[in-house]
Order: structure tokens, then sequence, then C-alpha cells
């Protein structure tokens, strides 16, 4: 029976993100990578799109069919929505399977015990056999290659959409981390604000998450870029070009880049000495897609004066390591995980 499940059955890894999904499986990695927004009739309740085909809807739907994004700062806002989307993928992922896959989900390490739960709910209501959870930055570190089995201690900051995860790892386990509601979806908001406030402009999430990707940086950059984005003027309500340059972005993340790096020297400061020494050593590893932004390496090095890198394929650290983890998905604890109540009840 146990040959039959390995031959008939196939395990998938899911990276369950804020703003994106992504599926591995052992062996091939990477399979699928979509937008985590759903689209749906609000009169029938029928769903319409999930993935890329749903974000192309976001901002510019008629009434009757709302477009949304069912995961909020790394948890599952709306369960209804998550369970169908992940239904939807897994199918998709599959294609056929006579036999219900194991699914192992990345969650942040900041997670509470109902949010475990309702987790696990919608990875069984999508058609799993059975269910896992993975911390995201120990995925991240077996993603990124590092060897995280020895008593030898190495730092990952993972930068997602809705959060990012901060932690200190050693023999397979966390043994500092924090988890903050300041991901790439923070980054977005600020720029919104910051060119509603200078220019009187209102711009989308979308035109936000372009002007990131092509000029956001978190360190000063040697010369200045700028671009010309378009929004609505709030004292006409007609459309208007402004220009943005890569100061003015610099400027409009730098709340949220204290907050990370606050975030960082506490991890540090409740880190057992030994291990502090070996990251002086080591280094500090950044993962995650909003990792990418630039001088992110820069910024903690300088900040930390501890040696900083930004790990290859970054956005794809955590689903990597899930597809890794497979290999030995069968040695993992079924069910809820609660990392940081076990960890409290062993002190």
């Amino acid at each position: 029976m146990v040959i039959l499940i390995m031959i008939l059955g196939k395990d998938i890894g899911i990276d369950l993100g804020t703003t994106s999904v992504l599926l591995s499986t052992r062996g091939k990695g990477v399979i699928m990578r979509e937008p985590a927004v759903v689209a749906m009739d609000k009169n029938t309740g029928r769903l319409l799109n999930v993935g890329m085909a749903a974000q192309r809807m976001l901002g510019r739907t008629p009434g009757n069919i709302v477009a949304i994004r069912p995961m909020h700062e790394g948890a599952i806002s709306d369960y209804d929505m998550t369970e169908r989307m992940l239904k939807e993928f897994v199918r998709k992922a599959l294609s056929f399977s006579m036999i219900k896959p194991r699914i192992i989900i990345s969650v942040p390490s900041g997670i509470t015990e109902v949010e475990e739960r309702a987790v696990i709910d919608a990875g069984v209501a999508a058609g799993a056999r059975k269910v896992y959870l993975m911390e995201a930055p120990l995925a991240a570190a077996i993603g990124a290659g590092l060897d995280i089995t020895k008593p030898d201690g190495h730092m990952v900051i993972d930068v997602g959409g809705g959060t990012t995860d901060i932690a200190v790892l050693s023999l397979s386990g966390v043994v500092e981390s924090v988890s903050l509601k300041s991901g790439g979806g923070a980054f977005d908001d600020s720029l919104i604000r910051y060119i509603k406030r200078k220019h009187n402009v209102l711009i989308g999430e979308n035109t936000a998450e372009e002007l990131k990707k092509s000029i956001g940086c978190v360190f000063p950059r040697p010369e200045v870029v700028a671009v010309e984005v378009k929004g609505r003027c709030l004292l006409t309500g007609l459309p208007r070009v402004v220009a943005i340059s890569s100061t003015d972005v610099l400027e409009a993340f730098e709340e949220v880049i204290e907050h990370i790096i606050d975030a960082v020297h506490n991890v540090l400061e409740t880190t057992p000495p030994e291990l502090v020494a070996d990251i002086s050593q080591n280094g500090i590893v950044i993962t995650g897609g909003n990792s990418q932004l630039w001088g992110f390496d820069k910024l903690v090095s300088t900040r930390t004066s501890i040696a900083t890198f930004t790990a290859d394929d970054a956005d794809l650290c955590v689903a990597n390591g899930l597809a890794k983890a497979l290999n030995w998905v069968g040695d993992m604890e079924e069910g809820t995980i609660n990392l940081a109540r076990k960890r409290q009840m062993r002190l």
C-alpha cells in the first residue's frame, strides 16, 4: 500500500503568500506561480477566476463582480475564498491523481494556533490527504541552500508580500524569530500615501507595485532615477501625470524600513551570544520577493555591521525549500505546530 501511494500519489508544497501562491513538487521545484486573487459573482456566489486572470480584474469590475485578496498580512482573511482558491490551484497542479496529495504549507513564524487551524482546514478542504505546516524562514533557509542541521547559527530575513519574517536558525529549528505585518503591501501603501500627500494624486495598487519594481530602493542609489506616474488628481478629479524619483521612493519607504531594521536588532539582542558570533561569521541571508528592492542587502549590512547577502532566486526560496522538505514529509508532525507556544513550554 505504501509503495502504491508513492507511485500514484503526488505531494505538494504550497507557499501561501499574501500576494502570490507558489506550488512546488519533489524533484521539479516550482511548477506554478499565481497571484493570490479570487474573482466571484456576488449575486450567485459563483467563482469566476483565480490567479492572474482574477488579478487583471482588480479595480476594473462591475458592481456584481468582486475581485479580492483572501489573504491579508500572512493570514487567511476570507476562509471560503482561500479554500476555493487553493482547491483550484491544486486541481491545476495535479491534473489527475488517484490518491489525495500530502501538502506542506508555509506559514509566518508568528502565526497563532487559530490561524494555523484555518490554514490546515483550508488545505484539507482543497483536497489534501494530510497537511503539514512549516515556518516560512525555515523553508526559505532550506531553499537558499543553508545547512541548518548543524549546531551553527544562521539568520534569515524573509521579506514577503504581507509579512517580514526574521529568524535565527540552528539544528533544523527556529531559535529566535519575529514576524512583522510589514511586507511588500506595506511598501505599496506607503508609496500611495506619499504621492497622495506630496502631489495630491491618487494612484492604484497596481501602479504602486510597478513603481516599486521599477525604481524602488531602500538605500540611496548612486544615481537618481525617475519615472512618470499616472493617477487621479484629488483637486480636480482629472487624470494627472507626476514625476517620481528614487529619492522620493526612499523617503516614502523610510517608516517601513525602520520597522524592519528595529526588528532585526531586537532578534539579535535576544539571540544567545554563541549564535550571534556564528551569524557575524556566516552573514545574514535575505529572501522573499521584496528583498530584491535595490540596496536591501546594503541597508542591513550597514545597520548591523554584519555581511548580508541576497539569496539566488530570492522570491522562490520558500517554495524551493518546501519542495526539498517533501523528501522527509513522512517524518514530519501532522497538524498544528504553534512553534512559539512549544518553545515557551520548553523554557
